[in-house]
């Protein structure tokens, strides 16, 4: 099968004919340290010290938090960066989101999300889970779905520029790499393959 990709550099494509449009579409893998990691806090904070909830409760919705961001990572890859586009508009969408991932894999300043979309999805889904649990259990709740949330975006960064020496990370790694260069239709999960499992989006096995 024919592999998908434009170029194996560390190189890219502008998007946006605006300087300042351009710029907010890159950024550093660390920035998402920076920018989520006082707000998981935060939250954390929330948890125990403003609500006093118990160890148990703030680990137990923390895992489910975590375990939700999961299958979260899987619907958004499959169902919203990989849409089947058939306009020109959609198209152009589509390259935004994730096409120009797919054709410049190894650029390392659009490996990770910008602030400029993570912030507003991130407040979108606060406001969703606070709706849903309420405004003490979202605490530990969100603090674990953004850490997911982090797993995923460094696992990413990683994938693609770190050398992967455990069996485990090699496993993850090599998971990606055929969605990225023999079969971009399946292998949705990134740090969680398991669900392309579940869903029957794995990969076909070898002869």
């Amino acid at each position: 099968m024919a592999k998908h990709y434009v170029s194996n550099k560390d190189e890219t494509a502008r998007m946006f004919k605006s300087d300042l449009l351009e710029a907010f579409s890159k950024v550093h893998w660390t920035v998402p340290l920076w920018v989520f990691i006082p707000i998981i806090s935060f939250f954390f904070y929330r948890a125990f010290f403003t609500f006093g909830m118990s160890l148990t409760s703030i680990a137990g919705y923390f895992i489910l938090g975590l375990f939700i961001w999961t299958i979260t990572e899987y619907l958004l890859h499959r169902f919203v960066f990989h849409f089947p586009a058939k306009t020109e508009f959609g198209k152009r969408i589509h390259f935004i989101f994730h096409g120009v991932h797919h054709d410049y894999p190894n650029d390392t300043k659009r490996l990770v999300m910008p602030p400029s979309v993570s912030l507003p999805l991130a407040t979108l889904f606060y406001f969703l889970f606070l709706f849903i649990l309420g405004g003490v259990s979202v605490n530990p709740f969100f603090a674990g779905f953004l850490i997911g949330y982090l797993f995923y975006d460094i696992t990413h960064y990683a994938i693609h520029h770190f050398n992967m020496k455990n069996k485990f990370w090699l496993a993850i790694k090599n998971h990606h790499m055929l969605h990225h260069y023999k079969h971009d239709n399946l292998g949705f999960g990134v740090s969680m393959p398991f669900w392309d499992h579940i869903f029957g989006t794995t990969y076909p096995k070898k002869k």
